[in-house]
């Protein structure tokens, strides 16, 4: 009972100062018969700390969405071992997550971070330098002093290379006092944000210094958290899966991928499974097509030029966010909110993403390499310009596809796909239009004006959900005009959601790997992909550049939208 007062308490506080009618003199009521301190209470016979002062404390009328929100648990004492910490990941994302994490009371006290890398450094450099990149890159910058004196007290380094037993060795050393001083119990997380060659070496060496735990023991655990790309191909992606499998259990595999940290993407099972209105309505009986957008108005930063040449749009983006969008769009109900439940319902999608033949390449798959342009009126280089690419590169930079299905739900369904780099904007989205309605019933003027409904899910940037639909324009003519209902996580919820990375670390010290990739995603994913990437070489050559830098992608993109009445959204 004293968890509903508290609760109805902070959800039913007035939004004006009003308390004369309805929903305010209720709130009056309810708060002089049952008055509660301010600050913090703890709910009887559940042990959970509620706060029932407001979650903004500047805000005149607090959020009622933002105060009903519960907290996310605290992971188990542990420590994050980072390989590649000189890189840019750790500086950007991953410590900055860490921090953000720390920030708002969600790791344990008993945690410890421990950068590993070649490059010498000390435990008190190391600390200034991500000092500097959370001030620089953290979603809650600058750093509060209060909070980084413990969490930069936390902050190790370890000197070593990848490929030496010897560091791995002194590693187990270092953990084990980590243990002693800060009570972390023996869990490890080890976060591999190196290149991709170095991953078997590194869990090579782990499991011969004896620092992964037996997976069968509830504790101590080891999870290992490994940064895409997972493989360049099938068959990599088999040995690299057979690397981890001779070490670790498959439960102690952590693939991240992070655009599922994204809260639409997160979002996605929600809208579909909590709300009756829309699961009845997500098939092929209603809905007319799907379209999925990731692109982006970058280019080659710095040197990326040197691994994108050799992976190119399908391998970057095509084979891991893509293919995790389109498999949570397209998947049945799980039987229940777990991991490998939900897990299990994707992998059936892409293993109903038939390999293509070379004619079905040619018909439906479109590649493009953007040459020279302009973005935003400032001039920019052509792909093959860029630095470490090679001047002759045919490596594809935009790729759009027609994929089917073969399942009950979706037979017939096309889904459409597009990716870039140096197009207009940076967006992600995914798109279901349904069906236009079966009979003209508004004829002339009104009927012209209408057009299908629409769902749109926005990934980012502007994380929300739109839904557009058919309304009659104000006037004494009955013409019709398309509306739309938005949601916007920024402006719903009063604060902006948190960064990808924070959410799967916390998940990975959690222990949940429901937004992680399973061994048997990575090798269907690849197995569709690589089908594509063969059918590409037995083509005829094409010509390149084939779209400027600050367009949509090459117009040959068009001719995928036959026998739909649709075209590529503009967003």
């Amino acid at each position: 009972m004293a968890c509903q007062k508290l609760f109805l308490r902070r959800f039913l506080r007035p939004r004006s100062d009003s308390t004369t009618t309805g929903y305010g003199r209720f709130n009056l009521e309810f708060e002089t018969r049952y008055p509660l301190p301010s600050g913090k209470e703890t709910c009887p016979g559940s042990g959970h700390l509620l706060d029932s002062r407001p979650v903004n404390a500047d805000a005149a009328h607090p959020n009622p969405l933002r105060e009903a929100m519960p907290r996310a648990g605290a992971p188990e004492p542990c420590v994050v071992v980072l390989f590649g910490a000189s890189g840019d990941l750790t500086a950007r994302k991953l410590v900055p997550g860490l921090y953000n994490l720390a920030r708002e009371g969600l790791l344990s006290a008993a945690f410890a971070a421990l950068g590993f890398a070649r490059r010498e450094k000390t435990d008190n450099q190391f600390r200034d330098e991500m000092l500097e990149a959370v001030n620089r890159h953290s979603r809650l910058k600058p750093a509060l002093p209060e909070v980084w004196k413990n969490f930069g007290g936390a902050l190790g380094y370890h000197t070593a290379s990848f490929d030496d037993p010897a560091g791995y060795a002194s590693l187990r050393a270092r953990l084990g006092q980590l243990d002693r001083e800060r009570g972390t119990q023996g869990n490890r997380i080890f976060y591999l944000a190196t290149a991709p060659e170095y991953f078997p070496v590194i869990l090579k060496n782990l499991g011969a210094a004896g620092l992964i735990a037996d997976p069968r023991r509830a504790r101590p655990w080891t999870r290992v958290v490994i940064e895409k790309p997972f493989g360049h191909d099938l068959a990599s992606a088999r040995d690299l899966n057979a690397s981890a499998g001779a070490v670790l259990d498959e439960r102690q595999v952590f693939r991240i991928d992070h655009y599922l940290g994204k809260e639409t993407v997160q979002n996605i099972l929600a809208l579909r499974f909590a709300n009756a209105i829309f699961e009845p309505l997500w098939n092929r009986r209603y809905v007319d097509h799907v379209q999925i957008t990731s692109v982006e108005d970058l280019g080659m930063e710095g040197r990326r030029g040197a691994y994108y040449d050799t992976a190119g749009a399908i391998r970057d983006v095509v084979q891991n966010h893509i293919m995790q969008l389109l498999s949570l769009v397209a998947m049945e109900p799980p039987v229940a909110m777990e991991a490998d439940a939900i897990r299990d319902e994707k992998v059936k999608v892409l293993r109903a993403l038939r390999p293509m033949t070379v004619e079905q390449v040619r018909e439906n798959t479109v590649r493009g390499q953007y040459g020279p342009g302009s973005i935003l009126g400032r001039t920019v280089k052509g792909y093959r310009e860029e630095e470490a690419v090679a001047p002759d590169s045919v490596t594809e930079t935009f790729v759009a596809l027609r994929l089917t299905l073969d399942t009950w739900r979706w037979a017939g369904v096309p889904f459409l796909i597009r990716t870039g780099k140096r197009l207009p904007k940076r967006v992600t989205e995914i798109a279901i239009q349904f069906r236009s309605a079966p009979t003209l019933l508004f004829g002339g003027d009104a009927q012209a004006a209408g057009g299908p409904n629409l769902l749109a899910l926005r990934i980012q940037p502007d994380e929300g959900i739109s839904l557009a639909f058919e309304a009659k324009a104000p006037g004494m003519k009955l013409r019709l005009q398309p509306v739309k209902m938005d949601f916007r996580y920024g402006s719903s919820f009063g604060q902006p959601p948190p960064e990808a990375y924070e959410r799967l670390l916390l998940d990975a010290m959690l222990g949940d790997s429901t937004l992680f990739t399973r061994a048997d995603e990575v090798e269907c994913a690849w197995r569709f992909v690589d089908s594509i990437v063969a059918g590409w070489k037995k083509l005829p050559p094409w010509g390149l550049p084939n779209y400027a830098a600050g367009t949509w992608g090459p117009a040959e993109a068009d001719r995928l939208f036959a026998g739909v009445n649709a075209k590529w959204r503009r967003l």
